[in-house]
């Protein structure tokens, strides 16, 4: 995707995000994130939006901090995320196309990793709060749903500080079935080795038949939301060694 189409998405998350924040209370629990509630989860996020921007917009070059949350609650609490928000679209609107500031994964520029990291960031978090209205939620179009896990993959659990291990080298295949996306996942006692590929037919016209422990497989919208631990494995098909996809979710909650 375009950072302008990633900014623009991430416009309409944080709208769709506050919408459904200020529909359940600050005071709803968070299915999908036990232990919170509306409000630590706009406390967090707007304190994550106002931390990326400040990188956008001051251009620190190194690793800074976020500042701590807000003691807000309620009406001002969500006018303090819309306000954050905003802002960070904002930044990233109005930022240089060669804008030079610290970023925390490979990306084509620092521009696209803000916009593309800020974008996922605001989905997941958008999905949060719509699960705290029990209602259905607001879909992820495929080809965002796809960069969305091919960030997660090769870019979060790619690096030292993933705990996705295993002593027996294992390897976990993730197919989209609405894309052509797919992705082999070497798991080991080192950090995961993710490559993604086009999908391949055999002569019958089923699927490749590439060796590995456990395939997940599902529309690019199930996967991401399940690789991110936001929907139950029972929301994609899983064939092979259960163990292995329960390797992910056990330990691949990013922090």
């Amino acid at each position: 995707m375009r950072i302008a189409e990633h900014i623009a998405s991430l416009s309409e998350e944080g709208r769709l995000l506050t919408a459904a924040a200020e529909r359940a209370g600050t005071g709803a629990s968070v299915p999908t994130c036990p232990g919170w509630q509306i409000r630590h989860l706009l406390r967090h996020t707007g304190s994550v939006h106002r931390w990326a921007a400040a990188f956008v917009t001051e251009g620190h070059t190194a690793y800074r901090p976020a500042g701590g949350e807000p003691a807000l609650d309620g009406a001002e609490l969500l006018n303090w995320f819309r306000e954050g928000h905003r802002h960070l679209v904002r930044s990233l609107e109005e930022a240089p196309v060669d804008l030079d500031c610290w970023t925390f994964l490979p990306a084509p520029s620092p521009l696209a990793f803000w916009s593309r990291r800020q974008l996922n960031e605001t989905t997941v978090h958008r999905v949060d709060a719509e699960s705290a209205l029990g209602g259905p939620l607001t879909p992820v179009p495929a080809d965002r749903a796809a960069d969305g896990i091919d960030e997660l993959l090769t870019g979060f659990h790619a690096r030292p500080k993933s705990r996705v291990r295993s002593r027996t080298p294992r390897t976990l295949r993730v197919r989209a079935v609405d894309t052509e996306a797919v992705w082999t996942v070497r798991i080991s006692q080192d950090p995961p080795e993710a490559v993604r590929s086009a999908a391949t037919a055999t002569r019958d016209g089923g699927a490749d038949t590439e060796r590995f422990d456990c395939e997940l497989s599902g529309t690019a919208e199930g996967l991401y939301l399940t690789l991110w631990n936001r929907l139950p494995l029972t929301a994609v098909t899983l064939r092979g060694d259960r163990s292995v996809a329960r390797i992910w979710t056990d330990n691949s909650a990013v922090t």
